[in-house]
């Protein structure tokens, strides 16, 4: 059965946080209430990601949350993830459902195009992605994406429907009022001095919009 996908999402990502903090940081965020939970590493070496990979699949077995790997659908089948996270410069929606298998999450970024979305439906996205939304210290350079977007998602498509990029608590409610499932974060969580407090809030603030496990 394909888990419920809503809520708070946070990203972990290698080059924010140095590979000594991650596991620890993650275990934090963990612990807080996070139910979904992405590993981004564009830096690492291979034995590396797998040896990070193996320790937060265990903590999120540990913390009942889901595991799902940005980019590398090896890795993600390697460690058992429960699903991998795909852009446009990655292997394809179907090679992805062939080597993890049809239980498994499949995650699609369409950016800031409309367009893309149906194709990612299509193919067999377990989600689709947006963004990004707000100007995003991780990707300064990502095209700017309109909330429309998920206006027309919600009510053209059926799939849950992830916003990404510079959300903070004070610029994500016109993206909870347009009906999104789930708020992408990492800075906003991992680059806090309490990254515990910032998942606290964010709770909060998403049970009002019964986005909370």
């Amino acid at each position: 059965m394909m888990p419920v996908l809503k809520g708070l999402y946070a990203i972990v990502d290698a080059e924010c946080i140095s590979t000594d903090k991650l596991v620890d940081r993650v275990m934090e965020v963990l612990s807080a209430g996070v139910k979904i939970l992405q590993y981004r590493d564009k830096i690492n070496n291979q034995d590396t990601r797998h040896t990070i990979a193996r320790k937060l699949k265990a903590l999120t077995i540990k913390h009942q949350a889901i595991l799902i790997i940005n980019d590398d659908a090896s890795l993600a089948k390697t460690v058992d993830a429960d699903g991998v996270h795909l852009g446009n410069n990655d292997s394809s929606i179907s090679a992805a459902k062939n080597l993890l298998g049809p239980n498994k999450i499949i995650g699609a970024s369409c950016y800031n195009r409309f367009e893309n979305a149906p194709l990612a439906v299509a193919a067999g996205a377990s989600y689709i992605a947006f963004g990004s939304f707000f100007n995003s210290t991780t990707k300064p350079c990502a095209p700017r994406a309109c909330i429309e977007l998920i206006t027309r998602a919600k009510k053209e498509l059926n799939i849950p429907v992830c916003a990404i990029g510079g959300i903070t608590k004070d610029n994500v409610m016109p993206l909870l009022n347009a009906g999104v499932d789930m708020i992408a974060v990492i800075s906003a969580i991992f680059s806090t001095p309490n990254p515990k407090h910032s998942v606290d809030e964010y709770l909060t603030l998403l049970q009002k919009f019964d986005l909370t496990a």
